[in-house]
């Protein structure tokens, strides 16, 4: 199975540029500042289901039925991935508070509840470039 994580690194990518436009914005009462925040709020969302995706292809890695993998939510996907190895327990409760606030800004589009949001960022997009680097790892040692 040959996989590659290209696509979860440019929605990386993207979320770091609209986050880095968004900073430049002098007044929140600037339409450029809505136009960068949904940006940034679409491609926490992007990147995170994209995440979901990579794993479920990582987990099937280590065996076991796919369609069982296939049918995991997502706070298992993470459960399974830290007991093989691919994450730490710290890693795995960061994502579910990431995955918990990407069901809530689904629901609430309120723009303080998007602002809330904009503060976890950066520790989002660290951990989303370590898993991308350790997925990479995965798959590039299964050719």
């Amino acid at each position: 199975m040959s996989l590659n994580v290209e696509h979860l690194r440019r929605t990386a990518d993207t979320l770091q540029e609209a986050v880095n436009r968004l900073q430049d914005v002098v007044s929140e009462q600037d339409v450029a500042y809505d136009l960068f925040r949904n940006a940034a709020i679409k491609s926490f969302e992007l990147s995170l289901e994209t995440t979901g995706k990579l794993l479920r292809k990582a987990l099937k890695l280590y065996g076991g039925s796919p369609r069982e993998v296939d049918r995991l939510v997502f706070k298992d996907l993470f459960r399974y991935a830290l007991k093989h190895g691919l994450m730490d327990e710290a890693a795995v409760e960061r994502w579910f508070a990431y995955r918990e606030n990407r069901n809530t800004t689904a629901h609430d589009y309120g723009a303080a509840f998007a602002n809330e949001t904009l503060k976890i960022l950066p520790g989002y997009l660290q951990d989303v470039r370590n898993l991308a680097e350790r997925l990479q790892e995965l798959f590039d040692a299964q050719t």
